[in-house]
């Protein structure tokens, strides 16, 4: 079943209750205050069904000045918008500031509706229908249908719900795909139960069960029931009024504004890049002037940080950061209503670009750039800005959460190399791929100009250069990209360019042989390292050696040769084999060496698991095939 939002707008005492009982059967004052004075001051609630089928949530909103916060946080899940004007008023001015706030919140589709047409002549209503037109020139509503009603009579009612499902048969479907994110409007609690909150979902899907985090207060909590329209259901869909009975969460931990959405969605921020634009009679904004900032269904106190200019004057547009006294959850693409701090009269609006950017100076031409070619190339360019902006790839879901797109599979991503990793899609931008490459050989390049002798890096080091404190298993994915491509080659965690190889001049080779027939002459009571003649010199020959094999170091001063060590291995291994154990002593008198070094093998082989120490014997730790 589609699933479409009605709102309702238009000056105070209009007659916006008074349709929506007339056509839902139900009253949407419930506070005992707005009975009492006979007009709505909170958001009100109602649904019915169309004759195609499809169902409608109806939200009321106040139309007294004094409310217009209340009407905004009602407004921002409407798919289309009753204009509801009196015939014996007209327009007047709440009707104008509903449209204005409507038109920033991007909502295209509507029906003006003339109420209490039992009041008026017909002639009368045609001269206000002529008003109403003339009034609404220029705006979203400029071509709407025009239906007259008497609530009281029922006049109009029929035709009012046959337009009203003709256009919902043509308001797109709000998607389902992507992550849900309900901006809460009510909170209250029901004994047995404990809190809920309402919101009209706007993107994704809820289910039962699922974990939620409550932004921006970052409380964590799960979904315990859901109802739509008031009916339980097991997972509620965008574009439906939706209640979420949550579970741990005290009623007095969450406010109208707040935001639920799955957890790590959402990054909260207090500054916030946008394209801002004035209405045509709106008074001149100047830099860093103090505003009222509505988003969702939430008000913040901010000010306006102008880029590229002083004044915005009305009717004019401009890119601009807003700094604000508290935290919002927004996502790229949202909405936004300004307001004059005092007195609050409605101003302009426009689009976030960035929800969470870094602070920019004014006047800089590449900030402006960016922000041009955010707003302009849309979701193809901030793609791929935000995968070039991270040191690592990015998993496509995060790219998705961070960009707000459903399907980055659409957009041809050229620039991209697509990767995958543990059964997930991973992005990553070839410029940053290029430039890793590059200074990956400059880091090469110049360790083996330092260390001729050395096979190569570590891939520790080596990714603590290129990507700091990062720990991921990432940076071991761009090694493999890097050695398939035969830019660097990796062996035994030694990483080296892909031509490096270590060569000897005639001296290093001398050195190298008389380092090596100490080591074997030796057999099992090999010299310290620090006593070899020309020590601390020979340290990268010694360990040259380690690395093609021709030494095993066993601690930082005992090395034994390639054949000494192996006839060490072998006599071990053949004595375990027939003799289940063997003790320290056994194993020094077999080798004919001390028992310093005898203890230095044996804990070696310990190490590497060939052997396993059981109180004062040691037993072989794995299998040993011939």
């Amino acid at each position: 079943m589609k699933n479409i939002i009605i709102g309702t707008a238009g000056h105070i005492d209009h007659g916006k209750t008074t349709l929506i009982k007339a056509l839902t059967g139900k009253d949407t004052d419930r506070l005992k205050e707005e009975k009492l004075r006979g007009i709505t001051t909170d958001l009100g609630f109602a649904y019915f069904d169309l004759p195609s089928g499809i169902r409608a949530g109806i939200i009321d909103v106040p139309g007294h000045e004094k409310f217009i916060k209340n009407m905004l946080a009602g407004a921002h899940g409407i798919d289309i918008v009753m204009l509801v004007i009196a015939a014996d008023e007209g327009v007047m001015p709440q009707t104008k500031e509903h449209v204005d706030i409507l038109s920033f919140l991007d909502i295209k589709a509507g029906i003006i509706v003339l109420t209490k047409c039992d009041l008026v002549e017909k002639d009368w209503l045609l001269i206000v229908e002529e008003d109403v037109r003339e009034n609404l020139k220029g705006t979203f509503l400029e071509n709407a249908p025009i239906v007259h009603v008497s609530s009281v009579t029922g006049e109009g009612l029929d035709i009012l719900v046959n337009t009203l499902d003709e256009l919902a048969q043509k308001v797109k479907e709000r998607s389902s795909e992507g992550i849900f994110r309900l901006p809460v409007d009510r909170v209250f609690s029901i004994a047995g139960f404990g809190t809920v909150v309402t919101g009209t979902l706007i993107s994704g899907k809820i289910k039962v069960g699922d974990k939620v985090m409550i932004y921006p207060k970052m409380i964590e909590s799960r979904v315990r029931n859901l109802q739509v329209h008031e009916r339980n259901v097991e997972c509620a869909f965008a574009g439906q009024r939706t209640a979420i009975n949550l579970a741990n969460v005290k009623v007095e931990e969450i406010e109208r504004g707040d935001v639920i959405a799955p957890p790590e969605a959402i990054i909260p921020s207090t500054m916030i890049d946008v394209k801002l634009s004035l209405l045509k009679e709106a008074k001149t904004l100047k830099n860093r002037e103090r505003i009222r900032f509505y988003t969702g269904a939430s008000e913040v106190i901010g000010r306006a940080v102008l880029l590229d200019r002083d004044e915005l004057h009305g009717g004019e547009s401009c890119y601009a950061q807003i700094y604000l006294e508290d935290c919002v959850s927004v996502l790229r693409k949202d909405k936004f209503v300004i307001r004059t701090y005092s007195p609050m009269l409605t101003i302009g609006g426009g689009i976030i670009l960035d929800p969470n950017p870094e602070k920019h100076k004014r006047f800089d031409i590449e900030v402006i750039e960016t922000l041009s070619n955010i707003e302009k190339l849309g979701d193809k360019f901030v793609i791929e800005k935000l995968v070039y902006e991270s040191l690592l790839p990015l998993s496509e879901e995060e790219i998705k959460r961070k960009a707000n797109v459903v399907d980055i599979g659409k957009f041809s991503l050229k620039n991209l190399i697509k990767l995958k990793l543990e059964e997930k899609d991973y992005f990553y931008h070839r410029e940053k791929y290029e430039e890793m490459c590059l200074r990956t050989k400059e880091i090469l390049e110049d360790f083996h100009r330092k260390n001729p002798l050395k096979e190569g890096i570590s891939k520790e080091e080596l990714k603590n250069k290129l990507f700091g404190d990062i720990k991921s298993k990432l940076c071991d994915f761009i090694f493999e990209l890097m050695e398939k491509e035969e830019i660097i080659k990796i062996k035994n965690q030694l990483v080296a360019l892909k031509d490096f190889k270590v060569v000897l001049n005639e001296e290093q080779e001398k050195l190298k042989e008389r380092i090596i027939k100490i080591y074997r002459d030796s057999k099992f009571e090999p010299p310290k390292l620090s006593e070899l003649e020309g020590y601390p010199e020979i340290i990268p020959m010694v360990e040259y050696l380690v690395n093609i094999g021709e030494l095993v170091k066993l601690d930082e001063e005992i090395f034994l040769s390639k054949d000494n060590y192996e006839e060490a291995q072998n006599v071990l291994i053949n004595y375990l084999k027939e003799n289940k154990e063997i003790t320290l002593a056994v194993y020094r008198d077999l080798l004919n060496t001390s028992r310093k070094y005898a203890m230095a093998i044996l804990e070696y082989f310990d190490s590497i698991k060939l052997t396993k120490r059981i109180g004062d014997v040691r037993v072989l730790a794995r299998e040993i095939k011939n």
